[in-house]
């Protein structure tokens, strides 16, 4: 049975802020679910590039603190799994169908924008919070 989601729905679920603008005009102006999933991957790639900005930045951060770059490596392919994981188990229910790009993109765009809000919180730490594992920046 095919799962039928409004675009304004399915850009909805995206708190980023290409998705709150460029998505959603995106998504409004898309004409068919081939355009509908172009938006979604544009979406998706966007924050890619954004979040390997951002850990580029916190692992430089780090300097040449060897073992704290190493968990951060090991965290970061951890987590990637987890998130290629999640999207794919949160997609099944429109598996095989022509909306399961869009709907896995949708949902790997929003779980890395969650991880870009969590490298930009270590980004700017107080100083001396002693729960954050990266210095602060000069």
């Amino acid at each position: 049975k095919p799962v039928i989601l409004s675009a304004a729905l399915l850009a909805s679920m995206v708190p980023a802020v290409f998705a709150a603008e460029q998505l959603d005009e995106c998504m409004d102006n898309a004409e068919n679910q081939a355009a509908m999933t172009q938006c979604a991957a544009q979406a998706y790639q966007a924050s890619d590039a954004e979040l390997n900005e951002v850990f580029h930045d916190t692992r430089q951060r780090l300097g040449d603190d060897a073992d704290t770059r190493r968990l951060l490596r090991d965290a970061e392919r951890t987590w990637v799994a987890f998130r290629d994981a999640e999207c794919a188990f949160a997609a099944s229910a429109v598996a095989g169908g022509s909306a399961y790009p869009m709907v896995l993109d949708l949902c790997l765009n929003e779980l890395t924008q969650s991880r870009i809000e969590q490298f930009r919180q270590y980004l700017h730490c107080e100083e001396g919070d002693m729960s954050c594992p990266v210095p602060p920046g000069e």
